[in-house]
Order: C-alpha cells, then sequence, then structure tokens
C-alpha cells in the first residue's frame, strides 16, 4: 500500500513539473514573425491556443499514438464507433484513434491500480479480471453518457432554432439562406445546433444536393425530432407545399412537446422524492423526535434491570 502511494505520488508531481515546463517553454516563432511583431506596434497577435486545450491536443495526439497499437477490427464496428463520436461531438481524424487509446490504457490503469493498493490478495482472480472488464467499458459509458448530454441540449435548442427559421422564411428569405441565418444567431446560445446548421450550410455549398446534407444532419446527431423534422422538409420540398405554413406547424407541435416533456418531469419529482425521503429524512426525523424518549425510557428502566 505504501509503495502504490509512493508510485501514484510521484508520478503526479513528474506529471505536473512536465505540464509546467511545457507551459512555461518558449513556443516556436520564426524570426521573421517577432520582427515584425517588434517593428508594427499595432499588429495583430498571432492566435495563441491556451494552456488547457494545447494540454488536450498533446493528451489526444499521445493517446491516437497508443490507439494505433490496437487492430482496427471490423469495418461496421469501426463506423459505428467513428458515429458515436461523431454525435458525442468530436469530428477530428484522430478522435476513433484516441479513444481506441483510452480503451487500452484504462484497464492497464485500473489494473496497476489493483495491484498498487493490493486489493489482489483478497482474490487473485476476480479484482484483476474486473478491472480488465471495467477498464474497457468504462470508455463506452463515457461516450454514452456524452452522447445522451449532447442530443438533450440539442433537443432543447430545436424550439427556438424552428421560431427563428419560421421568421426568416415568412421575412422572404429561401430555406437555405434562413437556416444559415439561425446557424449565425444561434451560435451564442445554442452552439451546437448552430455547428450542426454551418456543416449543414457547408456541404451545400460544395455541391451536395440539399436533401442528402439534411439527411447526414438526421445521422449526424441520432435525434428522432430532427430527424422528423427532416423527413418534414424533405416531403414539402417535393410536393411542393408552402414550408412557412409547415415549420409553423412543426414548430407549434414542438412547443407542445416541449411543455408536455416539462409537465412530465414535474410529475416524476413526488416519485423520485420517495428514496430520499425514506433514506435519509425519516431516519433523522425519528432520531430527533424519537432519541430523548428512548434515553429516557433507558433511564428509567436501567436502576430495574440492575437490580
Amino acid at each position: 500500500m505504501v509503495w502504490g502511494i509512493t508510485a501514484i505520488a510521484f508520478l503526479g508531481t513528474v506529471g505536473i513539473l512536465a505540464a509546467l515546463m511545457y507551459a512555461f517553454a518558449p513556443t516556436e516563432m520564426r524570426v521573421g514573425q517577432r520582427l515584425s511583431r517588434l517593428a508594427s506596434a499595432a499588429a495583430v497577435p498571432a492566435f495563441q491556443p491556451k494552456f488547457a486545450d494545447r494540454q488536450k491536443e498533446h493528451i489526444r495526439d499521445s493517446l491516437a499514438g497508443i490507439g494505433k497499437l490496437m487492430p482496427a477490427g471490423q469495418t461496421s464496428s469501426q463506423g459505428q464507433g467513428q458515429l458515436q463520436l461523431i454525435r458525442a461531438g468530436y469530428r477530428s481524424p484522430e478522435a476513433v484513434l484516441a479513444m481506441r487509446g483510452v480503451k487500452l490504457t484504462t484497464p492497464v490503469a485500473l489494473l496497476f491500480l489493483v495491484f498498487a493498493t493490493r486489493l489482489y490478495v483478497v482474490n487473485p482472480y476476480m479484482f484483476p479480471a474486473l478491472a480488465l472488464v471495467l477498464g474497457y467499458l468504462l470508455p463506452e459509458l463515457w461516450l454514452v453518457l456524452k452522447v445522451q448530454a449532447r442530443q438533450h441540449r440539442l433537443r432543447r435548442s430545436l424550439p427556438d432554432c424552428l421560431d427563428l427559421l419560421v421568421i426568416c422564411v415568412e421575412a422572404g428569405l429561401g430555406l437555405d439562406q434562413s437556416l444559415l441565418k439561425v446557424a449565425q444567431e444561434m451560435h451564442v446560445t445554442h452552439r451546437e445546433l448552430s455547428e450542426e446548421l454551418q456543416l449543414v450550410n457547408l456541404e451545400m455549398r460544395i455541391g451536395k444536393p440539399r436533401i442528402e446534407a439534411l439527411r447526414e444532419l438526421a445521422k449526424r446527431t441520432g435525434l428522432d425530432d430532427i430527424k422528423s423534422l427532416v423527413a418534414m422538409l424533405i416531403q414539402t420540398d417535393r410536393f411542393g407545399t408552402s414550408v412557412s405554413q409547415s415549420l409553423r406547424v412543426y414548430s407549434d407541435d414542438m412547443r407542445t412537446k416541449r411543455r408536455q416533456r416539462a409537465e412530465e418531469m414535474s410529475a416524476k419529482t413526488t416519485v423520485k422524492m420517495v428514496p430520499p425521503l425514506v433514506f435519509f429524512i425519516f431516519p433523522a426525523l425519528m432520531v430527533v423526535i424519537l432519541g430523548p424518549a428512548v434515553i429516557t425510557v433507558i433511564r428509567q428502566l436501567m436502576p430495574v434491570f440492575s437490580k
């Protein structure tokens, strides 16, 4: 146990010192850039990423290098894993390799923790096997939670997006220009949906048809509300019906669904309050209310039992 704590403290100290040395090390900069910056004081300084961003990129590159050691597996499973990463918001090509690196390093780290804390002494087979299984499943669980959290944010931002889209279409803009305008206006409040709409506009600019770009949007997000919105827009485009009227009806429907979800969550609060009441609040009340009475009864009965 002492050697395990010592090893963990040593590794943590080395990591902190390495991070500080990397943070305060002079960044690579050409002589011409330095001279031009000194010559013109009014020049805009070059963009320098933050320390946290640099550390994230360094960790991602390191995990991607480790992930190259792991076999890729089947094409279908690889595509499904990449789709899950895209739905979680990680679109870089190194994300798949970094995820493989996490799946490879997490079991090793948990196995080292089992041997450092000497849990293998209790059961030399169960705890190492459990560490390996948990180390492989924990990254998948983390990815699923990230996807669900991002889909929840997209679901919450969709009604506001539809309202702005209805206003833009009724003002006379086309659907493509309306999507671009909504993406620009929602960049601060709803960043995830704004990025998805901007990606749709970029795909249409490079020549992809609108139907294909919208289908890719539904596939990337994996959200049922966006899938139904894309199906409605495709049917409206094919049958030539009014886009503004269809969007207004769908926006009203989304507002109704949003209110129903809020009512559902409020109705679940009474059921969710039962476990805290039973396991935390009621025992404390019983101790406060019955505690003095129990103490008094014990004091009265102690002389009787002592005889």
